[in-house]
């Protein structure tokens, strides 16, 4: 089997200048799990040199610029999604289907923030509201901070990361990326877009590594203002140990259900199927939204969970390149082992596998798995591949909801529901950081606010508008008003 693209021997880029080692970390094809590139070895001495950088300037971008550079990088990443996808699919083993939805998702992402960028983010307050008040009005702007620190996840390397940089440029600050050691080849083509589209390369350093190496630095060093981390629970509690009084934004984990009530149709129960299993593979079923445990009441799951099999049966998973492969790999055959030994121990407990064609490596089917202890690790943990797990619940909604905020996470959900009064109760009941009513738990726009609680996140949220927040200080100042 030919390499599914030509190698890319890539170099860190701080401040926009090219930095290269001897030592490499090499990246896997996760299907054949040959080395298709490598990047530097990178340390905490390349991290404090681009964080020195990166406080050191002070960026001078009028809104209009920054918005013409967002814009211009849209552009460019739409205009060459042909190469970047092919990218994206050998260092995460996605479907080139879901590489270009990703493409388009980070499209969203830059020209969203190029929108929002030109919108005055000031208020005004007057003073003279009460018998203590004076003739003045109190004024508030919001500033850039000194250095920024992100640190991205593997399921996303092109969207989250541009979760992260398309508000720091709009808020006219400098960040440092590390990209995980998995998926870092998609990072340095986004850099590489970006100072291409006309950002200063002082607002943008992509530092490379083992976390051994260089993770320390990413959260300690003295000129970080904000750490933004997107990656597992326990990184992220291990972050948030060692900032200390820096500012932390968290984006972590999920266990998301999506809840099928019995007040369905036939037609609204396939109409959940779609969503069940869409929302369980697509990306790999890679995302910390994604569909990990689907909660059915009883009187209604007979008819369900025939509809979800057909549905799982009809995906066409296998080469991750083939235009017409619609579920690729996980990341890696480690991750795939676990999640299929979760899937056997799930059996052993009782649970029933109507569908499983066997993995192959990091090859990982859509396993459908009915009649599953929602005690089970299978969805009690994080299950992060396309298992597709029904676990048969009451038909009582306080129990459900129960069932459903029974794990340490509290991300996202879905409900389906044509009850009004239901919805009403589902959305205050779950303890999650999204209520989504007839749609997959993933489902948002990419300005819209997202974030969990619990062991899902410290309760900062994300999406572009959230994000401009979060990367800025906010200076009040008050003049004499007549």
């Amino acid at each position: 089997m030919t390499a599914p693209i030509a190698l890319r021997h890539e170099a860190m880029r701080i401040a926009g200048r090219k930095v290269d080692l001897k030592d490499r970390v090499p990246v896997h094809y996760p299907f054949t799990d040959e080395v298709i590139g490598s990047v530097p070895a990178g340390n905490a001495a390349h991290a404090a040199e681009a964080f020195a950088i990166a406080a050191g300037y002070t960026p001078t971008l009028t809104r209009y610029e920054r918005q013409q550079i967002l814009f211009r990088a849209a552009e460019l990443l739409n205009a060459r999604k042909a190469e970047l996808a092919p990218i994206i699919t050998a260092e995460l083993g996605i479907s080139i289907s879901d590489s270009l939805y990703e493409i388009g998702r980070a499209y969203d992402v830059y020209t969203l923030a190029g929108m929002m960028c030109v919108s005055d983010d000031g208020q005004i307050f007057s003073c003279d509201l009460t018998p203590q008040g004076k003739a003045r009005k109190i004024f508030t702007l919001r500033e850039p901070l000194r250095a920024i620190s992100a640190i991205t996840p593997f399921n996303h390397p092109l969207n989250m990361v541009s979760h992260k940089i398309a508000p720091a440029i709009a808020t006219n600050n400098c960040m440092v990326v590390k990209p995980t050691e998995l998926t870092p080849l998609t990072a340095i083509y986004l850099a590489d877009i970006l100072y291409e589209a006309g950002l200063p390369p002082e607002m943008l350093s992509v530092v490379t590594g083992w976390p051994g190496d260089i993770g320390d630095e990413m959260i300690t060093n003295d000129n970080i203002d904000l750490i933004t981390f997107t990656g597992g629970v326990p990184v992220g509690k291990l972050i948030a140990s060692k900032a200390g009084y820096k500012r932390q934004v968290l984006e972590l984990g999920g266990n998301d259900p999506l809840i099928i009530l019995n007040d369905l149709s036939d037609a609204d129960l396939a109409r959940a199927a779609d969503l069940a299993v869409a929302g369980a593979t697509k990306n790999s079923g890679q995302r910390c939204t994604a569909v990990k445990r689907i909660l059915v009441q009883e009187s209604v799951a007979e008819r369900f969970v025939p509809l979800v099999l057909e549905r799982a049966r009809a995906l066409r998973f296998g080469d991750p390149m083939d235009p017409k492969t619609q579920l690729g790999t996980v990341v890696h055959e480690k991750a795939a082992a676990l999640f299929e030994s979760r899937v056997h121990m799930a059996e052993a407990q009782g649970a029933k596998v109507l569908y499983n064609p066997g993995r192959k490596g990091a090859l990982l089917p859509p396993i459908v798995v009915d009649h599953v202890d929602h005690a089970s690790e299978l969805v009690m943990e994080e299950t992060f591949g396309p298992i597709v797990p029904i676990v048969r619940v009451s038909d009582d909604d306080a129990a459900v909801m129960k069932v459903s905020n029974a794990t340490a996470f509290g991300l996202s959900s879905g409900v389906c529901t044509n009850d009004f009064n239901r919805m009403q109760a589902y959305i205050k009941g779950l303890h999650v950081g999204t209520v989504n009513i007839w749609e997959v738990p993933g489902y948002r726009i990419e300005m819209s606010p997202f974030g969990g609680i619990k062991d899902s996140g410290n309760g900062y949220k994300e999406g572009v508008i959230e994000a401009m927040k979060s990367f800025t200080n906010v200076k009040t100042y008050s003049l004499p008003w007549v």
